[in-house]
């Protein structure tokens, strides 16, 4: 049995509607798994939180005895390893809820049921696995002390802050940002922008940045839902990934919260493996032994 019947009809669509599809990993091939039913390929983009959700995932599908193999080399963004999955050069993948939207022809980027959304907007063939409790997504963050000064733990507190505050951050620019307007419009909170050579009072920060736990930052709530969700999951070939790999890494999922995936990252960032530092971790959580 193969799975080409599943990844022709995905190609076929790619080819009629995904302009950009053609993204490819950075260097070198990988391996295809549309041709065979061999391993699970697994890849991911080269940003840290992916490589090591990827070697989360081969080290739980391994140890569920479940035959995989690793890409050899990292595609460039989450949206380029979702197209691969959708192509069939990989067979698994991390992907990003509102990201693997964002990257599907017609998808939307504020959806009411995220699973039902992506569940029609995937090709035949690929499918969005259950969802992990981590988030790579936008937060808003203050320090602990204007935390602490205006008893601050949502955004709509901030209206407590008095002054105009500023905004900026490493995430400014991303695409689920909320602009000053939007958080203007939500909770009544007027925000300018941070000049380049200071300290925004309130940061704009990707979930799992290890400087949330470095600097004891706090997290704002946002209650409104202004930033669209972005909780991790496994992109799959449907075919490819039975009931033995999806019970795996939904047991993986229930217990990878942002905080856990924030400190992996940054142990990658420090320079651990992906591989050693998952190992450790799954580990510790009694899911590998």
């Amino acid at each position: 049995m193969t799975r080409r019947p599943l990844r022709t009809a995905a190609l076929a669509l790619c080819s009629l509607l995904l302009a950009g599809c053609g993204g490819t990993a950075a260097t070198g091939t990988t391996v295809s798994s549309g041709d065979h039913q061999g391993p699970l390929v697994i890849g991911s983009d080269n940003a840290p939180e992916s490589r090591i959700v990827a070697a989360l995932y081969e080290a739980t599908l391994t140890g569920a005895g479940e035959p995989v193999q690793t890409a050899l080399t990292p595609y460039a963004t989450p949206a380029d390893s979702a197209r691969a999955v959708v192509r069939g050069e990989i067979s698994l993948a991390p992907a990003y809820e509102t990201a693997l939207l964002r990257a599907m022809p017609g998808g939307g980027t504020r959806p009411g049921d995220m699973a039902a959304t992506l569940s029609m907007a995937l090709p035949p063939g690929v499918v969005a696995l259950r969802p992990a409790r981590a988030e790579r997504g936008v937060v808003l963050a203050v320090t602990e002390e204007l935390a602490h000064r205006h008893a601050l733990r949502g955004l709509p507190d901030l209206r407590r802050a008095g002054a105009r505050l500023t905004l900026g951050g490493p995430a400014a620019g991303d695409p689920d940002a909320p602009s000053p307007a939007a958080l203007a419009k939500a909770y009544g909170v007027t925000f300018t922008t941070a000049p380049k050579a200071g300290t925004p009072d309130v940061l704009v920060l990707r979930g799992t940045d290890p400087v949330i736990a470095r600097r004891g930052l706090v997290v704002l709530a946002d209650p409104a839902a202004v930033v669209p969700p972005e909780h991790v999951l496994p992109l799959a070939d449907a075919a490819g990934a039975g009931r033995t790999a999806r019970d795996a890494l939904g047991r993986l999922g229930a217990r990878l919260t942002t905080t856990e995936l924030a400190a992996l990252t940054a142990r990658v960032e420090a320079g651990q493996s992906p591989a050693e530092a998952a190992a450790a971790w799954l580990r510790s959580h009694g899911l590998t032994t």
